[in-house]
């Protein structure tokens, strides 16, 4: 259930327990508890009631326990036909994961885009330059963690996180250069081929 939830959107306790195989009453339960550990955040609308992550560090916290979990068999887990397209795009509550992601995130680094701040990184005057062919102008700081790494579930490097990973992942949204699946799935669109894949497997 809260690997559901990492897809950054809210679900009904009905729609875990679909997810979880288990029964609503379950589901529930385990939703309580997971209320009161402060994992997840309740928001009721009109008849039901929405779950979501508390917040990022919770997201952070299951992509590395997912890292842990599948270390001794990550290659046969993660080249299974099912987890193919998620692993090449997914979305991490909110930013871009997977293959994607750790490539956007070491092509912008070794563009000279990024370096260390109090709370994580900062977007250079190279990473602006670097971003702009995509037509794409970073909003200003509104959070603690601006850009920071995230250990990334499938190919155990970095992806980034934070405020510029979640306004790129909308960016490339609505420029329909990537679209959502079901779940956490993000799938490449033509023009996202065109558009993003040559700069993200070029060398920086």
């Amino acid at each position: 259930m809260l690997a559901c939830l990492l897809s950054g959107e809210a679900a009904t306790a009905g729609e875990l327990a679909r997810v979880g195989g288990v029964t609503p009453a379950t589901a529930s339960g385990h939703l309580a508890r997971l209320l009161q550990a402060r994992f997840v955040a309740c928001e009721p609308r009109g008849r039901h009631r929405y779950y979501r992550l508390a917040d990022a560090d919770v997201a952070r916290a299951l992509e590395a326990l997912a890292v842990v979990a599948e270390r001794s068999a990550r290659d046969a887990a993660w080249d299974g036909p099912g987890r193919r397209a998620l692993r090449e795009a997914r979305c991490c509550y909110g930013h871009l994961a997977g293959q994607l992601g750790v490539a956007l995130y070491e092509r912008l680094a070794g563009a000279g885009g990024l370096h260390s701040a109090a709370e994580g990184l900062d977007l250079t005057a190279a990473g602006r330059a670097w971003l702009a062919p995509w037509e794409f102008t970073p909003a200003p700081a509104q959070r603690r963690r601006y850009a920071a790494p995230c250990m990334d579930w499938s190919e155990r490097r970095d992806h980034l996180a934070g405020q510029l990973a979640d306004e790129l992942l909308q960016h490339f949204l609505d420029r329909d250069w990537l679209r959502r699946g079901a779940g956490r799935l993000l799938r490449l669109t033509p023009a996202g081929r065109q558009r993003l894949l040559p700069r993200l497997r070029a060398a920086p």
